[in-house]
Parts: structure tokens; sequence; C-alpha cells
């Protein structure tokens, strides 16, 4: 069973929790997404009674052979700290890094925030607190540092049953999508809609030549077939937020639709979810606050 305290909520409620309406950021439950280059650092929770209650926390690329290799035992290829003391469930993972490096110093970090400046101010854990939910607060603050809170990540529960309320302060930024659901990694492959441009397209921002898949980002909307150079693209995001290298949102040169830079990176990079468009409320953007 689930660590005690759990809370069965809606996906309408869990996505007002996070600051979001549903379905802006959320997935259905049963959906298996699929995803090329895939970097993510996971969440272990131990089901053992003689070790119930441990957590493990690591990074992967492929989760469904990871957990099966923790399960396995350290001849399998499963971590020394987690063999022999399973069965163990994946229920939690923050995936969309850009790189290895980068999801590697997440890691890092979310194993060891004492020795994170990032998150030196994070309480330690209290000693009748639970290693799990520890652990789940230093996450919240992670995604809202520097390092982290301009990348497109999403925040997966892989078990619902584990699922945790965020606190309302420490909610991750809107563009990080809450989802819901196991999640495959599918080997790289050209893409409807990720091909390499035809010869003699031109990029929708600067007119000029765009060369080839890689330095090219398209429209997610279905009707639209607007193609950019990436820098080109970002410098437009970008656009009265000059200190800034990622953008968050903007408006496609071709459709005029507002679209997450995160959703355009997801794409790309080979997330087969469903992609909705976000359009910036009355309320101001989320990106005012931030002091970077």
């Amino acid at each position: 069973p689930p660590p005690a305290g759990c809370h069965s909520l809606s996906l309408d409620s869990s996505a007002q929790i996070l600051g979001q309406s549903h379905p802006q950021g959320c997935r259905r439950a049963n959906m298996v997404i699929e995803i090329e280059n895939f970097h993510g650092v996971y969440l272990l929770y131990c089901t053992n009674p003689k070790y119930k209650g441990r957590i493990y926390i690591g990074y992967t690329v492929n989760p469904e052979r990871r957990i099966t290799q923790h399960n396995a035992g350290k001849k399998k290829g499963g971590a020394w700290r987690t063999s022999g003391r399973g069965p163990w469930d994946m229920v939690l993972i923050v995936h969309g890094f850009p790189s290895d490096i980068a999801a590697l110093k997440f890691e890092w970090a979310w194993q060891h925030p004492q020795l994170c400046h990032l998150v030196k101010h994070v309480s330690r854990k209290a000693r009748t607190e639970a290693s799990f939910d520890y652990h789940l607060r230093v996450m919240w603050e992670l995604l809202g540092t520097c390092r982290w809170r301009r990348m497109p990540l999403t925040l997966r529960w892989l078990r619902q049953e584990y699922r945790r309320e965020c606190p309302l302060e420490r909610a991750p930024p809107p563009h990080m999508p809450l989802a819901y659901g196991q999640v495959r990694v599918r080997p790289a492959q050209v893409r409807q809609g990720c091909e390499s441009p035809a010869p003699g397209s031109r990029c929708d921002v600067c007119n000029g030549r765009l060369t080839g898949n890689s330095e090219t980002l398209s429209c997610i909307q279905p009707l639209c077939s607007s193609q950019s150079h990436i820098v080109c693209l970002a410098q437009l995001f970008l656009q009265g937020e000059s200190n800034q290298l990622v953008p968050l949102e903007g408006q496609c040169p071709g459709c005029r639709n507002t679209v997450l830079w995160g959703n355009l990176i997801r794409h790309r990079n080979g997330c087969y979810g469903d992609l909705e468009n976000v359009t910036t409320t009355c309320q101001g953007h989320w990106a005012d606050e931030l002091k970077v």
C-alpha cells in the first residue's frame, strides 16, 4: 500500500492545486506516453515490510527497464542500495531534461539537498517525517529554482495511489505539466510534421534558408505548417526578456496562436502526448515574479 496520507484526488482538483485548469497540464490517467530522447529522474518507494518506507532517487533513460533492474537485484543491473530490498515501486518521475548532464545535476540535488546551495533553505527532515514526504518537499523546491524552472519539464505520477497534494506556495511553474500514467521510451525516428524541411524552405522569422531538422522547430497546431530556426524563434519568444536564454511561451509567426516553448521542444524530441496550447491570462504572467 502507498504511504499514509496519500489522497485520491480527481484530475480536476489536482490540476487546480498546481494552479492549472483541466485539461491544461494534465494527461489521461490510462494513457501511455511515448517519448524519444528520454532523460528522467525518478523516485522509488520500497514495499518490502522489512524495509518499508525507504526511498531511492535515480536517473534513467528507460523507466520500464530501470524498475525491472532494481527489482531483479545488483547482478541484473540494479543499484546496490536497492538490491535485495525489493519489491520497489517507481511512483514518480520528472522528465524532459535536455541532456543527461542536466538530469544528473537534478538527481544529485534531489539526493543531497543539504549540500545543494539552491535548496539549503529547505528545513531538514523531521524525526517524525517520512522520507517520502521529505523528498517530495525537496522536489517541489527544486522545480522552482533558477536552474530548472524554465526547462520544459514534466512531473509524472506513475502510480496514482502514491500521489500527494502540492502545497500552493510550492507549486511548480504553469508550463510544467502535471501528468499521470506510464511513459515508454521510443527509438528515435523521423516523425510526421518533424521531417527535415523541404528544399527551399525558409524560416518564418528571419526568412533565412532552413537546412536541416537539427536546427528547426515546427508549430504543433494541426493546420499550421510554420517552421523556424530554433534560435530565431527563441529570440522572438524572448522579446522583453533579454536576460533569459530559454523562452516560456510565444506567438507562432505562422498561425499567431500562443504556444508553450516546452510543448514545441517536447514535440520535437518525440513526445507523443496530447500537447495543448496555453494562452496567458489577464492576471499577468507568472514569469513577472521571477528573480534570476
